[in-house]
């Protein structure tokens, strides 16, 4: 029952999200009119400024009650948010709210991903965290394909701030859904050794450093994730400036794919059960690797929007199925008192990472090509699955603790 509350929790919170999603840019752009590179700013600014600011967190969180903080970044969240259309309806809304409403944004996910992971590894039995997080993927995937549609009819009718309001609203019954949760919370892991605060904020990254698998996957997930993330703006004016397509054709390259994303979940599950977690994690992480190359071959016409839209397509439904299969093996894989820092570390390195490659990309792009560029990158991501662990650990020596090994549970 309270892994079903955490579930409705979940849902609410990303429905909210993917209903307001680009909002901000769009209220910088439409109520403040600012500048194209104020608007690239900001979210570059949430992302770097935000992990920066979150670095503290993983220590602090380690040692405490998961729900509160979970509770406490939720409302972080909503109190953000909220204050956007209060400010408009004041005439009083200005950029500089913006930024710090998106670095708020930033912090309270960081807060909320590091002490909810470790939150779901307690909640839940370890035989059923490859179901539990397969849900949160189908859930994600699902709010993804109808919320942006949704938002946007939403951002017409009622304006993007209103919208805005919405996702305040969303982290609210987020917050009061963990509120429910009945079951006691498990005690916090006892403070791991570390004297020096150094030694405390950096023990996320010096634990995935030292497991190997952890370590390859870690840079796996930074080099996909940036990549794929810095392909979306260059995409949006490759298919509406050079290639022509209309915003709808464009909204359908991003929607039909999200069904994939879906199906890919879905499928972890029945895929692990037959093949082994190890056989499914590695096929579907360099599966994942492979459709971006056909984003940048794309013609005009439709050939080319199916083109793009298949490429986006097969890249999210292998991302559905390697996402769940790898939380779980991340989950397992790190002992309880390095949890919350561990999962703090990637996220921080992500919200870096991301506004970094999308940054060069733009410049590489600016210099060459927008092609050229989605090339670079497509090149990038297929180089990516050599970070696969693909190295079996040997016959005759026992793997260190939490290591990749085959699992048919």
């Amino acid at each position: 029952m309270d892994f079903r509350r955490l579930w409705a929790a979940y849902a609410v919170s990303e429905l909210g999200t993917a209903l307001s999603l680009g909002a901000l840019p769009l209220i910088a752009t439409l109520a403040l009119h600012a500048s194209v590179l104020q608007v690239s700013l900001l979210a570059a600014l949430g992302g770097v400024a935000g992990a920066a600011l979150a670095l503290p967190l993983g220590p602090w969180i380690e040692v405490r009650h998961k729900r509160p903080v979970m509770i406490g970044a939720d409302l972080l969240r909503c109190a953000a948010l909220g204050s956007l259309p209060v400010a408009a309806s004041l005439g009083a809304l200005t950029y500089t709210q913006l930024c710090l409403v998106a670095v708020a944004q930033s912090v309270g996910g960081i807060a909320f991903q590091a002490a909810s992971g470790a939150h779901l590894k307690a909640l839940v039995p370890p035989d059923q965290l490859a179901v539990a997080n397969g849900r949160f993927e189908a859930t994600f995937w699902t709010v993804s394909t109808a919320g942006p549609p949704l938002g946007g009819v939403l951002i017409a009718a009622v304006g993007a701030t209103a919208t805005v309001a919405l996702d305040a609203v969303s982290f609210l019954l987020s917050a009061l859904g963990i509120r429910r949760l009945r079951g006691p919370e498990p005690p916090p892991p006892a403070p791991t050794g570390e004297r020096h605060r150094a030694a405390q904020l950096t023990a996320g990254w010096r634990y995935i450093l030292r497991h190997r698998d952890l370590r390859l996957l870690y840079f796996n997930s930074l080099v996909f994730g940036a990549c794929v993330m810095a392909t979306a703006p260059l995409l949006a004016v490759l298919m509406l400036r050079e290639l022509g397509f209309a915003p709808w054709q464009y909204g359908l390259a991003f929607g039909i794919p999200c069904l994939g994303g879906l199906l890919g979940a879905l499928a972890a599950r029945p895929l692990t059960r037959r093949y082994g977690r190890r056989r499914v994690l590695l096929v579907s992480g360099a599966a994942k690797a492979l459709p971006l190359v056909l984003i940048p071959l794309a013609p005009a016409g439709v050939a080319g929007l199916a083109s793009i839209t298949l490429g986006q397509f097969l890249l999210v439904a292998c991302a559905g199925a390697f996402n769940p299969t790898f939380a779980t093996y991340r989950m397992q894989a790190t002992e309880d008192g390095y949890l919350a820092r561990v999962f703090a570390a990637w996220s921080i390195s992500s919200r870096v990472a991301q506004p970094a490659c999308i940054a060069a990309s733009g410049l590489l792009a600016a210099a060459t090509s927008v092609r050229t560029a989605l090339f670079v990158l497509a090149g990038a991501v297929v180089t990516s699955a050599a970070l696969l662990p693909w190295r079996t650990p040997a016959a005759d020596a026992a793997p260190a603790a939490g290591e990749l090994t085959d699992s048919r549970s």
